[in-house]
């Protein structure tokens, strides 16, 4: 259960610090400039602080005992990202008049790099404490 939490946590806080260096900073302008409308003037944050808890939880369960190395971790949490992330962008594909091809790829690319990261955090943070 130690492990588990351990792991939680580090790769809640990879997600966190990635997604906030992300969106406030790397890609800011490029998804207000596909997406300016569409977006709230400010984040509600509940229903984001929810898909964060439940993304690193996914890495937990799902991931890392696949995982079995930190390679293992990079791949199953790209996977794992490329999943979770094409449910969201997909979905507005589908469903969103305009929305842009564009920002569904790059999210993609994204959701499979940001949750690769967490999972090798969370891996690299359990081994750690079990040694």
């Amino acid at each position: 259960m130690k492990a588990a939490v351990i792991g939680y946590a580090a790769a809640l806080v990879t997600i966190l610090a990635l997604d906030a260096l992300w969106l406030g900073v790397v890609a800011r302008d490029f998804y207000y400039a596909r997406l300016g409308p569409l977006l709230l003037e400010r984040p509600n944050w509940l229903p984001a602080v929810a898909f964060y808890l439940i993304h690193a939880l996914g890495v937990v369960v799902f991931v890392l005992p696949a995982a079995g190395s930190w390679p293992g971790a990079v791949l199953y949490g790209a996977l794992f990202g490329v999943c979770v992330y094409s449910a969201y962008d997909f979905t507005n594909l589908a469903t969103v008049r305009g929305w842009p091809l564009a920002v569904s790829l790059v999210d993609l690319g994204w959701g499979a790099f940001v949750t690769a990261a967490a999972a090798v955090a969370a891996f690299l943070a359990v081994r750690a404490m079990a040694a």
